[in-house]
């Protein structure tokens, strides 16, 4: 249609140049100009057009400052930069300038030019900052944190009710960026391990606060971190998991060995799905039979009886709901809070009341549903009513073990079975056990890839790499070196590795002879600590090499630790400022800075649970 100027406010001239240009305009470029006009308006001058080729949006400039958002991520194992790339794509549809970025890669001296920021973050361990929030979080806490008068920000906190500190790092922001003097923009949102739901209801009261207008997109790949984010991705996901074929399921221990390791290959072909070493694989488990029955026997529930399961109103019969759906091996103390509701035992409410909080905490240790029920004989409560207490069973999350430049359209993982006996009866790990007692070559299992951006070889081929990963921690690095193998890296490579005994526990033995053999593997020390009267672990090679390895970290090497984060990771953290210490001439306080430049600088990363 040609603009006519008798039925416009515009010129013969103006009128001429945009019907020559209207016409050549495509459906991008016309949405980019019609948004483009709107904030012009709105901002009576704000706004100025970048120069910048390959570009569909312009630089918005708003003394307003709801359209430049900054978004700073601290994830463990992937969940919020995922979310955080997810809210991204959200906001710059809407028109939003937006940058995403690591804490770790964010420079504090820059917090104070931020109007808007959007934290998600994880608690790791105890109520701890994940790794790569640890320098952003301590200068937040810290006297040199300038005053924040003018900043807008809002908080989501991701973190699992079953620990005692839950979501205490989120807890932690939120409290302090109002001690500098920030608003928030919404209320903070405390997610447990099922965070999908609040977290998207997070994210739309945030889109709502911004009033975000349906304007251009500003990028069709958002940059987060400096890297543009243009994957290709599966339709399967955590929320859509794909029923992936196991291929193989193997005892990597020999006979006689206290431990079972199991070996598990799994097909991925036709899933579309996409990983690269140090990501992890999310399995969706089965709750125990025995588990299932002693619970719906002792509470005299029908076993075919219809619950709901979803606030959408779907439902599975009681078993299956059970068994695949809700987690009864885990108690936390807001599921005793909501038992204690439902019931009337005066014992219940004695335990969760204030004054009892060591009690409650010894309990919740080991037990899990049947031991709830039968302790404090709930039985009366109806089955819908209980089953609206119970959380959603949680994805189990492995260490990928395989590089899929080395098994194309496949996934390895390395599982430890957990078994235990505590309070008379026996445990089970409800994923680990299913994996290894009621899974074979042939069966189906739900999987989705877990990325991890905080756990990646370096860029660099060259660069001399060094792993520690006692027991299943050991199974990343398997990938790293097929990665590296399949790629021709030539960097030297260093593996520290332990376990109980050398002729019974011994995982993937031959494959680190032949990468010795080959050269992909420079170096191996091992520690199995029931060989000798004194236990042996890899920290203590370590220090016994603590020469060359500092030797090693002064060449630029690139330190990955995968395991127990409890104990081990701890141990290992400390010989490593022991080791700077003692070759290095460093204070305690200038080791301590040193790994943590080390963090800042990707050269030391670690995926531990």
């Amino acid at each position: 249609m040609e603009l006519q100027v008798s039925n416009s406010p515009f010129n013969q001239e103006q009128a001429e140049l945009l019907n020559r240009l209207l016409p050549t305009l495509s459906g991008v470029q016309a949405s980019w100009l019609s948004g483009y006009l709107t904030a012009l308006h709105a901002q009576a001058g704000g706004v100025v057009i970048s120069s910048q080729p390959n570009t569909d949006a312009p630089e918005v400039q708003l003394t307003s400052a709801s359209r430049e958002i900054a978004i700073l991520f601290g994830s463990q194992t992937g969940n919020c930069s995922g979310l955080a790339r997810k809210l991204s794509k959200k906001l710059t549809e809407q028109g939003a300038q937006v940058t995403v970025s690591s804490m770790s890669d964010f420079k504090p001296n820059n917090l104070k030019k931020v109007g808007n920021l959007l934290i998600l973050v994880s608690t790791h361990g105890e109520g701890e900052p994940p790794d790569n929030a640890i320098s952003f979080y301590e200068f937040l806490h810290s006297k040199r944190a300038p005053r924040l008068e003018g900043l807008s920000y809002s908080v989501l906190a991701l973190g699992d009710t079953s620990y005692e500190f839950y979501c205490q790092t989120g807890k932690d922001f939120d409290q302090r960026l109002e001690e500098l003097g920030g608003k928030r923009i919404v209320s903070r949102v405390d997610c447990d391990v099922d965070f999908d739901e609040p977290a998207a209801e997070w994210m739309n009261d945030v889109l709502e606060a911004f009033h975000a207008e349906q304007s251009p997109k500003a990028s069709d790949t958002p940059v987060i971190g400096g890297i543009t984010t243009n994957e290709t991705e599966s339709e399967y996901s955590r929320t859509n998991p794909f029923h992936a074929e196991i291929l193989e399921n193997m005892n990597l221990n020999g006979r006689g060995s206290d431990r079972e390791t199991r070996h598990i290959e799994i097909s991925l072909e036709g899933s579309g799905l996409q990983y690269e070493p140090g990501d992890s694989l999310g399995i969706y488990p089965e709750n125990h039979s025995q588990l299932v029955d002693g619970l719906i026997g002792f509470m005299e529930w029908s076993p075919e009886e219809a619950v709901t399961i979803h606030k959408q109103g779907d439902q599975l019969t009681l078993r299956d709901a059970l068994l695949r759906h809700f987690e009864i091996t885990v108690l936390t103390k807001p599921l005793l809070a909501q038992a204690a509701e439902l019931s009337t035992s005066e014992r219940l409410q004695e335990l969760i009341a204030p004054g009892h909080e060591q009690e409650l905490k010894g309990y919740l240790v080991e037990r899990d549903l049947l031991d709830l029920v039968q302790d404090f004989q709930l039985k009366g409560i109806a089955a819908q009513s209980f089953a609206g207490i119970l959380r959603k069973l949680p994805a189990r999350l492995y260490s990928i073990a395989s590089s899929s430049k080395a098994y194309p359209d496949e996934v390895h993982v390395t599982v430890r079975a957990v078994r235990y006996e505590s309070y008379g009866r026996d445990r089970y790990g409800v994923c680990s056990v299913q994996l290894s007692d009621r899974l074979q070559s042939g069966d189906a299992l739900p999987v989705y890839i877990q990325h991890n951006p905080n756990f990646k070889l370096p860029a660099n081929p060259n660069t001399p790499v060094i792993m520690i990963g006692p027991g299943t921690g050991v199974a990343p690095f398997r990938a790293f070196l097929s990665e590296r193998e399949e790629s021709g890296a030539e960097g030297k490579t260093w593996l520290f590795y332990g376990d109980q005994h050398f002729t019974t526990d011994f995982l993937y033995q031959t494959e680190w002879q032949r990468w010795l053999k080959d050269g992909v593997l420079t170096r191996m020390d091992v520690a199995f600590s029931r060989d000798t009267d004194k236990k042996v672990y890899v920290q203590h090679r370590m220090l016994e090499k603590k020469r060359d390895l500092y030797e090693w970290l002064q060449e630029g090497a690139c330190v990955y630790v995968c395991g127990d984060e409890k104990k081990m990771a701890h141990d290992v953290h400390a010989t490593l400022a022991a080791i700077l210490e003692q070759e290095g001439g460093l204070s305690p306080e200038e080791a301590g800075e040193y790994l943590l430049r080390m963090q800042q600088e990707k050269r030391y990363q670690r995926d531990v649970y």
